[in-house]
């Protein structure tokens, strides 16, 4: 079973928190895949991904997936870029949560809509057996909570 995270953005958009934890992977390293929801999301992450100033160089690409150290897609698919890390935008779930190691599962806690979706992925993640933990944003980065 994996180890899914569920991360409650409070202090910052998605386009702001992603690079870091991107960046904290591929220092492990290893390699991540990041499922959007929609064409418009993926297009505001590779745009986010170029320009972020911390860290500043993020190798990724939608097409030609093997070569993405860091792979977006908008197709649940085992990890073509042989993936250990799957990173959840907009309330996209996946079908292979066990082929990765670690999962997170990223939300907009401004949004009431998408906090309940994530509770109720919580609830089917927990009855599937995965680990789970749940991050929320605090002024001091991110803080699990129990």
């Amino acid at each position: 079973m994996s180890e899914i995270g569920f991360y409650h953005l409070t202090r910052s958009t998605l386009e702001q928190a992603l690079p870091r934890l991107l960046g904290r992977v591929l220092a492990l390293p290893a390699r991540a895949l990041v499922l959007c929801a929609g064409p418009e999301r993926l297009r505001a992450l590779d745009d986010a991904l170029w320009t972020c100033a911390e860290p500043d160089w993020l190798p990724h690409g939608t097409a030609e997936p093997e070569a993405q150290p860091i792979f977006l897609t908008l197709e649940d698919a085992p990890p073509p870029n042989g993936a250990q890390h799957l990173f959840l935008t907009d309330g996209a779930e996946s079908a292979h949560l066990a082929l990765y190691a670690r999962v997170f599962d990223l939300f907009d806690g401004g949004d009431p809509a998408a906090v309940e979706a994530a509770r109720r992925r919580y609830a089917a993640a927990r009855a599937a057996g995965h680990a789970l933990a749940y991050w929320q944003q605090t002024a001091a980065g991110w803080e699990r909570k129990a």
